[in-house]
């Protein structure tokens, strides 16, 4: 089998070693003798959704995220809806997840989003949401915790057809008030935790890894198990500090 990542504007948006979540989704494909295939696709460059099993966009700086968001919307956004509806996994962090909803308020501008999740995202005033950050999550059915590290002057907010990815534990989250974590719709998840998210959270690089398989080789992808104890060790020094910090 071979695992078909795509990953959008590598340069610009890879803020807080999110470019770590590509390196261990690469490792666990190769510890399992699965095929991975990484192609970066940048400002301008258009791609074929039918050729990638996953899309994965990291962090950013405001001036970035701003040239990202109308590069986004005039090159990719009908590749990335019709890629969603056909199967697609999407991973999208911190400022690559602002990019999702409808808008991205930064002062007085209000940057287009993609319109992929119903959501909006508004730059404050008020102190960045900085810190160890953790959420309980039933993504894939089972209840589980994810571990992480957020930091963003963004306050994003839900709109009543979106789905958070959790509730949060310790931390932030969306905004600092409503109690919720990232969005989930469908294969698309968008989230704040990074730093990067996924060696600190193993079964979420598994459950991307073989949701993404299954649309290429059909349901009842069975990845075989791994010897976990370091990331295992990772995940609880993640959720220790976000437990404690508060």
């Amino acid at each position: 089998m071979k695992f078909r990542l795509l990953s959008l504007y590598p340069d610009q948006m890879n803020i807080y070693a999110d470019r770590g979540n590509i390196i261990f989704l690469q490792k666990r494909c190769e510890w399992r003798g699965i095929e991975f295939e990484v192609t970066r696709c940048g400002p301008g460059e258009e791609f074929d959704p039918d050729r990638h099993d996953m899309v994965y966009i990291g962090g950013g700086q405001d001036r970035d995220q701003q040239v990202v968001a109308r590069d986004l919307v005039e090159t990719k956004r009908d590749s990335m809806k019709r890629g969603l509806d056909t199967g697609m996994v999407m991973l999208a962090d911190c400022g690559g997840y602002q990019l999702l909803g409808s808008s991205y308020e930064l002062g007085s501008e209000q940057i287009e989003g993609l319109g992929l999740a119903d959501l909006h995202t508004v730059r404050t005033d008020g102190p960045r949401l900085i810190g160890p950050v953790a959420i309980e999550t039933s993504l894939g059915g089972d209840e589980r915790v994810l571990a992480g590290f957020e930091n963003h002057g963004g306050r994003t907010w839900l709109g009543k057809d979106a789905r958070p990815l959790g509730r949060v534990v310790a931390g932030y989250g969306n905004n600092g008030e409503d109690g919720f974590e990232g969005v989930v719709s469908g294969n698309l998840i968008g989230t704040y935790l990074h730093g990067p998210l996924l060696p600190k959270n193993a079964w979420l690089a598994d459950y991307l890894i073989e949701t993404g398989l299954e649309r290429s080789y059909g349901e009842g992808v069975d990845l075989a198990p791994l010897e976990d104890e370091l990331e295992t060790a990772a995940h609880r020094s993640a959720l220790s500090a976000a437990v404690s910090g508060r």
